[in-house]
């Protein structure tokens, strides 16, 4: 049984680029899309250099069109690896429990609208937390609050700057992203054998 994951990205691609190496060579779950809302983003590279199909998405057909659904026809499961666009309805009815995205903090701490990237770690600076981390989710109609698949800490210590919290929570990311969407499709190509 096959299952064929999608990544939305929208930078870099750090994670993305940790989810195709883990899954390269696996036996029943692979990466067979990138989608991107920014023509410039370094993913793109990474897509290429691993002959990975591209689809550059614009926001008007994204949120008031069909949602790119035509174009996702092969798609199993929805990745979001630093994808900044909130996931429209019309996506989450078609992929129920099928969208994981991962959040640089623990929460239900830290997050919602304009909570990413260093907004995050600057708040849990702010606020003199002791501890920060991940938060691996399904995605729902709400910002950052689907049901949660794994957490993992780190501590924030008193020298830290955005940057430097930031650099702890990119290793957590990128140590456990992968391993966790492979557990839960197991989990579902296990349910869906019953």
């Amino acid at each position: 049984m096959q299952t064929n994951l999608t990544i939305f990205a929208s930078g870099t691609g750090s994670n993305a680029q940790k989810i195709i190496e883990y899954f390269k060579a696996h036996p029943s779950i692979s990466v067979g899309l990138i989608v991107c809302n920014n023509p410039a983003a370094g993913v793109l590279d990474i897509a290429r250099d691993n002959n990975i199909d591209t689809l550059i998405i614009e926001r008007n057909r994204f949120f008031q069109g069909d949602a790119y659904l035509p174009e996702l026809k092969d798609t199993d499961i929805i990745i979001l690896a630093g994808f900044l666009w909130k996931i429209p309805g019309a996506l989450i009815r078609a992929f129920p429990d099928k969208i994981i995205n991962i959040h640089p903090a623990l929460l239900p701490k830290y997050g919602g609208k304009g909570m990413y990237g260093s907004n995050v770690h600057k708040a849990v600076l702010e606020n003199q937390e002791k501890e920060s981390g991940i938060t691996i989710h399904l995605v729902d109609e709400e910002y950052d609050h689907g049901r949660h698949l794994f957490q993992a800490k780190c501590a924030v210590n008193r020298e830290d700057c955005a940057d430097r919290l930031a650099q702890r929570i990119h290793l957590l990311e990128h140590k456990h992203f992968a391993k966790v969407i492979e557990d839960y499709v197991k989990e579902l190509q296990a349910t869906s054998l019953q």
